[in-house]
């Protein structure tokens, strides 16, 4: 792997998001590799809990923005399917939804270890961990809606799961950026603490819970997110559907032109 690095201590593993030169965006590369490797994760039985974290000052700053086709339309570099009709754009969604979906299916307990910035497609992947541990000065927030997209790798399902619908709506519809001490507030993470102390903070934490009686800790998991309403599997389809929509608007060509000339866009709703 070149985007990921995976390390073990002990029954706890360390998911290291890498690349830290680009604070972490994502892009095609990353996220395959993610839905490579997460699977196998999900099914390791010596594992008791994980931790998913960015190397360096981000957790992630979302996309990269060079993944954007060199057009700047319509679809994005490195992932076939985007630019073909509906069905390959859904298939193709769904195939880097796997990246996230082994986090809600792990039976162990995930934890995110934000710091920096957990922005877009970032922060998703810390929705997707059952548990959030925020660095004082973090900024999160969901930005699809600033490039004529929507949160479409499982966000739409985690995020009014943790702060209620109408939040959640809120944070979406505005592409609101938030600090840490509001994430706390309304529940979006589970802890703030100085910078200096997140990894030991959240390796105690991975700690406890890898103490705790397996068995116990499935049904607890199986039992809470039961508690939701339908499968977050079943809830991404509609993130398939409406992302695949979005991607092949002039929307989105209008979005990506706007922020490339530094200009308000003009959307039509075409």
């Amino acid at each position: 792997m070149e985007t990921l690095r995976f390390e073990r201590r002990g029954r706890i593993g360390w998911l290291h998001l890498n690349r830290p030169e680009k604070l972490n965006a994502m892009n095609a590369q990353l996220w395959a590799e993610l839905a490579d490797l997460g699977p196998k994760l999900r099914d390791d039985p010596d594992l008791r809990a994980v931790v998913v974290i960015g190397e360096g000052r981000a957790f992630s700053t979302g996309i990269d923005l060079g993944s954007f086709g060199s057009d700047g339309t319509p679809g994005l570099d490195g992932q076939p399917g985007l630019s073909g009709d509906l069905e390959a754009r859904q298939a193709s969604i769904a195939a880097t939804q796997e990246g996230y979906l082994w986090l809600h299916e792990a039976w162990f307990p995930t934890i995110a270890a934000v710091r920096g910035y957990a922005l877009g497609a970032g922060l998703q992947l810390a929705l997707a961990c059952d548990l959030r541990v925020a660095a004082e000065g973090t900024r999160l927030g969901l930005l699809e809606a600033k490039y004529g997209l929507m949160p479409d790798l499982t966000g739409t399902q985690t995020l009014p799961r943790i702060v209620g619908p109408a939040k959640a709506k809120e944070l979406i519809f505005t592409a609101a950026v938030i600090d840490a001490d509001e994430a706390l507030r309304i529940g979006m993470v589970n802890r703030v603490v100085p910078d200096a102390e997140l990894e030991a903070t959240v390796e105690a934490l991975a700690e406890q819970l890898a103490a705790q009686p397996p068995i116990a800790m499935r049904g607890a998991k199986r039992a809470v997110d039961g508690a939701a309403g339908v499968p977050v599997r079943e809830g991404a389809h509609h993130e398939q559907r409406g992302q695949a929509e979005c991607i092949a608007s002039a929307d989105f060509r209008e979005a990506i032109s706007a922020f490339r000339d530094g200009r308000a866009p003009d959307y039509t709703g075409r």
